[in-house]
């Protein structure tokens, strides 16, 4: 069998259970033959199966995430090592960053609350080289993938990372205030309908946030205050749904709001001063 062929039948085999199941079986081959997928595509399709991807392929069809099993995703331009203990870095984050260079690309000191993978504060740091970084999070095995790709994205100078809650109190103790806090917190209702993928593989603390998803909003919003300078702020995403009740939360918290959307038009940031 060739990879033409292989392709074939894989893209059928995981057309069941994904949308996207050309792609999928497109970088999965690509990952086992050691190459990128615009190589795969010219160079590689009347070649022989390499050993291996019947295996990443019954993975897929099983539903593990195509980050989780190539170990990387990429995500504004860069690509970020990505494992079970973070979210998925995904093209609707994107806006954060987005949004934080316009309202903030002058920023010193920048802070990242719920750090996961790091792609938040680094994508922003890589666009913003005289900005330092701290990204807290509460999963030391986060923080742990987070280091790494701040060495991979040669950052490792301009961001460090630190456990913490913000549930916690006096979690802040001694970080000083900050410019801009960017933030992307669970905001899924404990009821949500979550496809698979998200549900079986990616961390359950880092999704859920309550009956309406709101919980670490109220958690978060009140203490903005005493971590932003003066003239600082903060780009908070949101669920597509929760524009009003989040932009309600910081209006009595005494923030102006701004709405940011994301490339399919829906709400996808808040930015408080």
């Amino acid at each position: 069998m060739t990879v033409a062929e292989a392709l074939r039948a894989a893209a059928e085999r995981l057309a069941v259970t994904s949308d996207t199941a050309r792609l999928d079986a497109e970088m999965l081959m690509a990952h086992a033959l050691g190459a990128s997928r615009s190589d795969l595509l010219l160079r590689h399709m009347r070649d022989g199966v390499p050993d291996g991807f019947a295996g990443l392929v019954e993975r897929r069809a099983a539903r593990e995430p195509v980050a989780h099993i190539l170990g990387e995703q990429e995500f504004y331009g860069l690509t970020f090592r990505v494992t079970p203990a973070t979210l998925i870095p995904r093209g609707d984050s994107e806006t954060i960053v987005s949004a934080a260079l316009e309202c903030a690309s002058d920023a010193q000191r920048v802070l990242d609350m719920g750090t996961g993978s790091g792609a938040l504060l680094l994508a922003f740091l890589s666009e913003c080289r005289g900005a330092e970084g701290i990204g807290i999070d509460a999963s030391t095995d986060a923080l742990a993938v987070a280091e790494v790709n701040a060495g991979r994205l040669g950052l490792r100078a301009h961001a460090s990372f630190r456990h913490a809650s913000w549930h916690d109190a006096g979690w802040a103790a001694g970080l000083g205030r900050f410019d801009l806090v960017l933030c992307n917190p669970p905001y899924v209702e404990l009821d949500a309908a979550l496809d698979p993928d998200v549900r079986l593989f990616e961390p359950a603390s880092a999704l859920f946030a309550g009956p309406e998803g709101l919980d670490d909003y109220r958690a978060i919003i009140p203490q903005l205050g005493g971590l932003l300078s003066p003239g600082g702020a903060a780009v908070l995403e949101i669920g597509a749904s929760q524009d009003r009740a989040v932009a309600g939360l910081a209006e009595s918290a005494g923030f102006a709001v701004t709405l940011h959307r994301d490339l399919a038009g829906r709400p996808r940031a808040l930015v408080l001063r």
